[in-house]
């Protein structure tokens, strides 16, 4: 099959444990009254109350978002690439889904219960074993390149969790099991929306701050030694509020605790979406 490259046209704009133990994170500056609602200005707008968010953030963070209900895109920092963590379980398991219809087979009830604890319960013991059946870093590769995901480098070796991608990336990748013209079957997509529209109630933070209804996500946190011990968290997938559908990803690192990085992500989502509805 011919690779996939879905265009999304996701502007970016100018550079300018337990989530219950947190430190909260800043709240933000004058958010609501910098939110405007004209279409031509939603960006800039959005882009400024991100900035006087972020600057009071001790890490960095990356947003996209996608309403498919209005066609509106929007991304705040395209250039940053950070570790996935666990959000790359998702990714392992389109890859596996690819391999599976290439052979014109479903998957095994054995391929079928690790697919439920990495995704469900983001179980890691699971997820290396789809690494290794997806043939590790290689396999992975070759199913973004189909995918048409440009940003995401996978870890080496048995590090899936090191894979590195952008927020633009993984919009593409919730692309993937929600478009029509996606490499996966229809089946597919239902199954891994399903698998994500089920994680265990102690994960289900994250961009499903921004909507209750229709939640399908999978998040990823990590204490980096290489970041002196700090939080790297993600949150990716699809939610649904007020009559507005969106695929959204936030990705950020070198939080002090995972609860400020928890609060920054949820603060965050809230903020686009909000944004991209009062533009529509």
């Amino acid at each position: 099959m011919a690779a996939l490259l879905f265009s999304l046209s996701l502007s970016s704009p100018s550079p300018a444990s337990s989530p219950a133990a947190v430190l909260l994170a800043p709240r933000p500056v004058a958010v609501a009254s910098a939110l405007a609602p004209s279409r031509k200005s939603y960006k800039k707008s959005l882009t400024r109350a991100l900035d006087r968010y972020v600057n009071h953030l001790s890490g960095r963070l990356s947003v996209s978002v996608r309403d498919l209900s209005s066609g509106l895109s929007y991304t705040y920092h395209r250039g940053l690439r950070m570790a996935t963590a666990s959000i790359v379980k998702v990714d392992i398991l389109v890859t596996l889904l690819l391999r599976a219809q290439r052979r014109h087979r479903g998957l095994t009830a054995g391929e079928k219960r690790l697919a439920a604890r990495a995704i469900k319960v983001s179980d890691n013991a699971a997820a290396s074993a789809l690494w290794r059946a997806i043939g590790g870093a290689s396999g992975l590769a070759a199913a973004n390149r189909k995918l048409g995901l440009r940003d995401t480098a996978p870890g080496p070796g048995g590090a899936w969790g090191a894979t590195t991608t952008s927020a633009t990336d993984q919009v593409r990748l919730m692309t993937a099991l929600t478009s029509a013209k996606s490499p996966l079957s229809a089946k597919n997509r239902r199954y891994v929306l399903r698998l994500m529209s089920d994680v265990t109630r102690a994960q289900s933070w994250g961009v499903s701050a921004a909507g209750r209804k229709g939640v399908a996500l999978k998040n990823g946190w990590l204490p980096r030694p290489r970041d002196g011990g700090r939080w790297t968290v993600n949150s990716v997938g699809r939610v649904r509020s007020r009559g507005h559908t969106y695929l959204i990803a936030v990705i950020s690192d070198r939080h002090r605790s995972m609860g400020v990085g928890v609060k920054a992500v949820e603060t965050v989502a809230k903020l686009v979406t909000k944004a991209l509805a009062k533009a529509s």
